[in-house]
């Protein structure tokens, strides 16, 4: 063989080589890219629900405002929740920001965990948690406009649900919200209500049972027929039983340390892991679905509509 040809074979060789390293690099490196999209988990475009008398759904957390890793796989979970059953609002129920309701962080615990539900224009409607009142007694979380509060208290209604966030703190103004909270349950005609706050009426966890709003919040929700109260406070997770017509539902796990929670008479599901609660609204019943950083349900539980209860899909009007 002549020592041309020789050459041309070596070198061919080479350049062969070489192209395969490249190719491979490149693989390597658009493998990695691909990895690096895909754990930030981005919302994918909605699937329709299969059920067509869904009125509407929602998202509910409590205790979400650490801005750690475990805030971000509540967070990617629910942004898978919405890819397979999208819901137009999301439910804080207090302690948004850990550890003293720091405005300046709400960044790297609200902005930056929610960005891609943010981005799909999903709307957040908070209330204020113990940790909250730390700064300027929370009055800069009720200026935010991300966390769309009309006030230390206030309701709004969304088709068939009408929402009553409560501020539950001690330095409270009890006096004022509890007439505000009777005369606008007296005057709703929304077939489903729902009564937010972040401290617990009934629970099995750390705190346990609280009497005293036991006796200021629940003759009124017996008598006005409000079928849901959501908390958090508990670093757990409980859904009740029927308790003279309400369902309790505490979900205290949307990315703070979590906390082990027990069982009473009235428990239906309790456990303590991280992840957040979904509520799909129907005609004549709630279902109740606890949903793990797995995207795992490992919770369900249906309200039924009472006998005899108006079933109506649209408002009359909105509440201030």
């Amino acid at each position: 063989m002549s020592l041309k040809r020789r050459r041309f074979l070596v070198l061919g060789g080479l350049s062969g080589l070489g192209v395969a390293v490249s190719v491979k690099a490149l693989f390597n490196r658009a493998n990695a890219a691909s990895q690096l999209a895909k754990s930030l988990e981005p919302i994918e475009s909605p699937i329709q629900p299969k059920q067509q008398d869904l009125v509407l759904r929602f998202v509910a957390l409590a205790d979400t405002g650490a801005g750690d890793r475990n805030q971000y796989a509540v967070a990617n979970a629910m942004n898978r929740h919405y890819s397979q059953s999208p819901y137009p609002m999301v439910i804080l129920a207090g302690d948004n920001i850990y550890t003293n309701g720091e405005i300046e962080k709400i960044r790297d615990v609200f902005e930056l965990p929610y960005e891609q539900l943010l981005k799909r224009g999903t709307r957040f409607y908070a209330a204020l948690g113990n940790h909250d009142v730390r700064t300027e007694n929370g009055d800069p979380q009720v200026r935010y406009p991300g966390f769309r509060m009309k006030g230390r208290y206030y309701t709004f209604r969304e088709k068939s649900v009408q929402f009553w966030m409560l501020e539950t703190n001690p330095s409270a103004d009890w006096r004022g919200q509890l007439a505000w909270l009777e005369r606008e349950l007296s005057k709703s005609d929304a077939p489903w209500k729902v009564v937010v706050g972040h401290h617990p009426i009934y629970s099995s966890g750390r705190y346990g049972t609280d009497a005293n709003l036991v006796s200021l919040l629940t003759p009124l929700f017996k008598k006005y027929g409000v079928q849901l109260y959501i908390n958090g406070h508990e670093h757990s997770y409980e859904r009740t039983q029927s308790i003279d017509g309400t369902t309790y539902l505490v979900t205290g796990i949307g990315g703070a340390h979590l906390r082990p929670t027990g069982r009473s008479s009235w428990t239906g599901y309790s456990t303590s892991r991280f992840g957040f609660s979904s509520v799909s609204v129907y005609d004549d019943r709630l279902e109740i679905s606890g949903i793990g950083t797995d995207s795992k349900v490992f919770d369900k539980g249906i309200i039924p509509m009472a006998k005899g209860e108006e079933r109506r899909s649209e408002p009359k009007g909105s509440a201030s």
